[in-house]
């Protein structure tokens, strides 16, 4: 049976990006910052349910993230880097997230600062290109459907060299943080477009996935300290 083409782009994501999740992973610190705990979505309440302790999840980044293929080569994943999310993530990804986000604070909160509202969403969102030639791209085009609104980003942190030329030659990455408004709800379904097409990606899924490991998890935390 033959693949439709954007169902053909999309399997090269996880090839490509798993790249650079263990290239990033490698000189994480394995604390985080105290100093962390004013950014969105970090500081912990211990009576939430889905708060997990650090350190025991297994999922890869692919598993939390939302992917979108809008154009002639250009491919785009996003992922939440929010701790009730990244904490089900392996060690060494949860540690490559925590360090993007504590390696960049001061920016991140002067964005806060500027726009002056109390919670904020960050992503960390790819842009990879598997097209000769130059593929375009711009960040302010993906938006995140959520609770019957659509977010754009309030600001974004660029991560890689050349970010802001909004451009890539094939088979480059391109990578930023960007920021959300803190009334976008990881817990109910969400979506995204770019280009005006939407992501492939179910995320009644991921939480089905999200919520499975969460309680395994906790199985293994409680294991540990039983021994």
């Amino acid at each position: 049976m033959r693949r439709a083409p954007g169902i053909r782009r999309l399997m090269w994501l996880p090839a490509c990006f798993a790249l650079l999740a263990c290239a990033g992973a490698s000189s994480v610190p394995a604390q985080t910052p105290a100093s962390a705990s004013r950014l969105p979505g970090i500081s912990g309440d211990t009576l939430d349910p889905n708060w997990v302790p650090v350190g025991f999840g297994t999922l890869r980044q692919d598993d939390i993230a939302l992917k979108t293929s809008p154009s002639s080569g250009l491919q785009v994943r996003a992922i939440p880097v929010d701790e009730r999310f990244i904490r089900l993530l392996s060690p060494d990804s949860y540690r490559a997230l925590r360090e993007l986000v504590n390696g960049n604070e001061p920016k991140l909160q002067a964005i806060r600062e500027r726009n002056r509202l109390p919670h904020y969403s960050v992503w960390y969102v790819s842009f990879f290109a598997i097209e000769q030639g130059e593929t375009r791209f711009s960040p302010q085009e993906f938006i995140i459907a959520n609770t019957g609104r659509d977010f754009r980003p309030l600001d974004m942190v660029p991560l890689t060299p050349g970010f802001g030329e909004y451009r890539l030659r094939q088979r480059e990455v391109q990578s930023a943080l960007l920021v959300f408004d803190g009334q976008l709800d990881l817990n109910q379904p969400v979506s995204a477009k770019m280009e005006s097409v939407p992501t492939a990606t179910d995320w009644a899924s991921v939480l089905q996935r999200v919520e499975r490991e969460r309680a395994a998890v906790r199985s293994r935390a409680g294991a540990k300290k039983r021994f």
